[in-house]
């Protein structure tokens, strides 16, 4: 199994002084992601909670919905670092393992992914999700719809919401170590904290989240909010939306179409979340804001 840091030498210069010393970093390896043996995705990741990884992208892909859906989910023998093996080497155990290649098998009767190759996903550490064959390939469907009531039951404070970006350093104990690693975490509406999960990309750090919240049986998770460390991309925007979570929080900016799809689905989008200060970019409803004190 890989490790999620490793050790390198470097040569460290500080006010002109030269010395050489190891450093922690965040380890980054590929991972295959396969559906009843055929190839699907590949994503750059720190490796552990490879099999939330792998769940919760098919999450936000729409192809899982509830632990009901999911039969297993194994590593594939015979997936060395010289390459992936073919199917019957796999199968029969040959070769060494490097744990960068997981199948999911579905339960019977859900539907299996359209597996083509415009329809192959790629995705990196700095950007997530790429190489899909349009936009519209993007936009998924949800399974949930997101309660847009003013009476919605999930109302969170400026004050809580506040708090949580120091919650969430305070629970990253990886990135203590080696400062390269994003954060997701799910907190309930009164700020505490249920489960964090941290990964060198910030999409994966969401599907490990989900894709625990998967295994566990607690999708949709209709009462969390997430935080994200970084900016919140459409992407993160989806995966918020197709686990039926009502309210996204991130630390820097949202993009555009972040926001265009907050307002579509009914996501409470928050940005810029820093000390007391925030931007909530749509969703306002379930924020307990005092009327009296809000202006144009």
């Amino acid at each position: 199994m890989g490790r999620v840091t490793e050790r390198r030498r470097v040569i460290r210069i500080r006010d002109g002084a030269v010395s050489t010393r190891p450093d922690t970093l965040v380890a980054e390896e590929p991972m295959e992601i396969r559906v009843g043996g055929k190839p699907l995705a590949i994503t750059m990741r720190t490796p552990g909670d490879d099999f939330a990884l792998a769940a919760g992208f098919l999450v936000s892909e729409g192809v899982l919905a509830s632990a009901g859906e999911l039969a297993n989910i194994v590593y594939c023998a015979g997936a060395t670092s010289g390459g992936t093996a073919g199917p019957d080497e796999a199968e029969s155990g040959g070769g060494g393992n490097s744990y960068n290649v997981v199948d999911v098998r579905l339960a019977d009767g859900v539907p299996v992914p359209d597996i083509s190759l415009e329809r192959n996903v790629y995705t990196t550490s700095s950007c997530g999700l790429c190489g899909k064959a349009s936009l519209d390939a993007v936009r998924t469907t949800a399974r949930w719809a997101l309660d847009t009531s003013p009476d919605t039951p999930v109302r969170i404070a400026p004050e809580t919401l506040s708090a949580l970006p120091d919650r969430l350093r305070a629970a990253q104990r990886v990135f203590e170590r080696t400062g390269g690693l994003h954060a997701a975490a799910l907190f309930t509406a009164d700020g505490e904290l249920l489960d964090i999960r941290e990964d060198v990309g910030r999409h994966n750090a969401v599907d490990k989240i989900v894709g625990r919240a998967l295994q566990q049986g607690r999708l949709p998770l209709s009462s969390a909010v997430l935080m994200v460390s970084g900016r919140a991309s459409f992407e993160l925007a989806q995966k918020a939306v197709m686990a039926g979570i009502p309210v996204l929080a991130a630390v820097s900016a949202p993009s555009s179409l972040a926001v265009d799809l907050a307002v579509e689905t009914g996501l409470t989008l928050v940005g810029f979340l820093r000390g007391s200060s925030m931007n909530v970019y749509a969703g306002e409803h379930r924020i307990a804001l005092d009327a009296a004190a809000t202006t144009g």
